[in-house]
């Protein structure tokens, strides 16, 4: 039997990542860059005003007094200033300061010539011919210099980084209105079981709806790939070959739910042997000991092999197959976040396996302490039903060592997706 962290290490080495493609930037979100931007300009192209004020000279103002000294801050600066005129943000008109004069500017405006502070209004008597300082300013106060925020040649974002909304800025600003990236991860998702029918028609005897490979398919979704589900691939092996094989060249990683236990999924994981290489070494884990990896195609795509059991097969999926496509998004932590809680309950556990139970988290509005109701894993609780998972929040993952956990006791709990 394999250990977890095992089956993962081999899960995320065999992960790939798809051919970089070039993108507009308001839909390169979440993507990871696949280049260098560098900035041909500065931003921002020109010294502006920061805030609405007056342009001048700090020198006209009191400004050879350092502001926060014994003179200045908090005192009145009793020199008066002609107002000359007044520049608006997106002027394109210069305008150029004469020493001993102001110019009223807007937020994001240009500054005149030889102006090199803005007297914010508030520190001024807000004149309109002539404007009176209440404090000085500095050299650079209130002004947002030329290439403050980046200088030509600057990298504006780095290949290897996660785009989010200051990268799309950043983009904006370099002029760039596409960028090559990495695109999120093709998966498809298949169910394979002669037991099993589509939800658009009714079961007869000894038939189920094919439930798993709708969830898994929502949970990749979740994850952030780009996902196809396949349907229902019960056939002979020839048939079985070529859609395998077919849906192995348009992916990054397949799933096919149903294709472990039983001598049912044997046919299906010969034609997987012969389309690759095909493990299915029980895992220590539970739920989900029973799964199988493996590589197939001339592009080694991963491919999973889960039970029909929806449960099972979305703790495999959190557990195994998240994080893999979490890493070919470029994510720098392709887990989810982990923290500590009190169980609330009773748990039991398998020993030599990590326990996957299902748990509701919460927190303490007193103490702030988290807190995590097992729904799972307790004496008498079925660990099979998909309600149970519905209500969950939460992983509480029990080491392998440990067969019994009380109400009171420290566990690891990982989050889920909110609900």
């Amino acid at each position: 039997m394999r250990s977890v962290e095992q089956q993962l290490a081999m899960v995320v080495d065999s992960a790939l990542m798809p051919e970089p493609i070039r993108v507009s930037i308001t839909d390169a979100l979440g993507m990871m860059c696949a280049e260098e931007v560098a900035a041909s300009s500065p931003l921002p192209g020109f010294a502006q005003a920061a805030v609405d004020g007056y342009a001048v000279r700090a020198v006209d103002v009191g400004g050879g007094v350092a502001l926060g000294s014994s003179v200045g801050a908090d005192q009145p600066v009793e020199r008066s200033l002609p107002v000359v005129g007044e520049v608006a943000a997106g002027s394109q008109k210069p305008l150029r300061l004469q020493p001993k004069q102001a110019v009223k500017v807007a937020t994001g405006a240009p500054l005149p010539t030889l102006a090199d502070a803005v007297l914010p209004l508030q520190w001024s008597d807000r004149g309109r011919k002539r404007v009176t300082p209440s404090r000085p300013v500095r050299t650079g106060d209130f002004v947002r210099k030329a290439g403050d925020d980046i200088q030509p040649g600057d990298v504006a974002v780095r290949q290897g980084m996660v785009i989010g909304p200051a990268q799309i800025g950043l983009l904006a600003a370099a002029g760039r209105n596409k960028v090559l990236v990495y695109p999120r991860p093709r998966v498809t998702v298949m169910a394979y079981g002669l037991e099993l029918v589509d939800i658009e028609r009714d079961p007869g005897l000894g038939q189920v709806y094919d439930v798993a490979s709708y969830a898994v398919a929502a949970a990749a979704q979740e994850a952030g790939a780009t996902v196809t589900r396949a349907g229902i691939i019960n056939a002979e092996p020839r048939g079985l070959r070529e859609t395998i094989a077919h849906q192995a060249s348009r992916s990054e990683l397949l799933i096919i739910t149903g294709a472990v236990g039983g001598s049912s999924a044997a046919p299906l994981q010969q034609v997987l042997r012969e389309l690759g290489e095909i493990d299915t070494t029980r895992v220590a884990m539970h739920p989900g000991s029973v799964q199988g990896f493996g590589l197939v195609g001339e592009e080694r795509v991963p491919v999973f092999l889960l039970p029909t059991n929806a449960v099972s097969s979305l703790v495999i999926f959190e557990t195994l197959i998240r994080p893999a496509i979490r890493q070919s998004l470029g994510k720098a932590t392709p887990t989810r976040r982990s923290i500590q809680a009190r169980s609330l309950g009773p748990i039991d556990s398998l020993a030599g396996r990590l326990g996957l139970v299902r748990g509701r988290l919460m927190r303490d509005a007193e103490t702030g302490n988290y807190l995590v109701q097992p729904l799972s894993g307790a004496e008498g609780a079925p660990a099979h039903l998909l309600a149970g998972f519905a209500e969950a929040n939460a992983l509480i993952r029990i080491p392998d060592d440990v067969t019994e956990v009380r109400p009171g006791d420290l566990v690891d709990v990982e989050f889920l997706q909110q609900r």
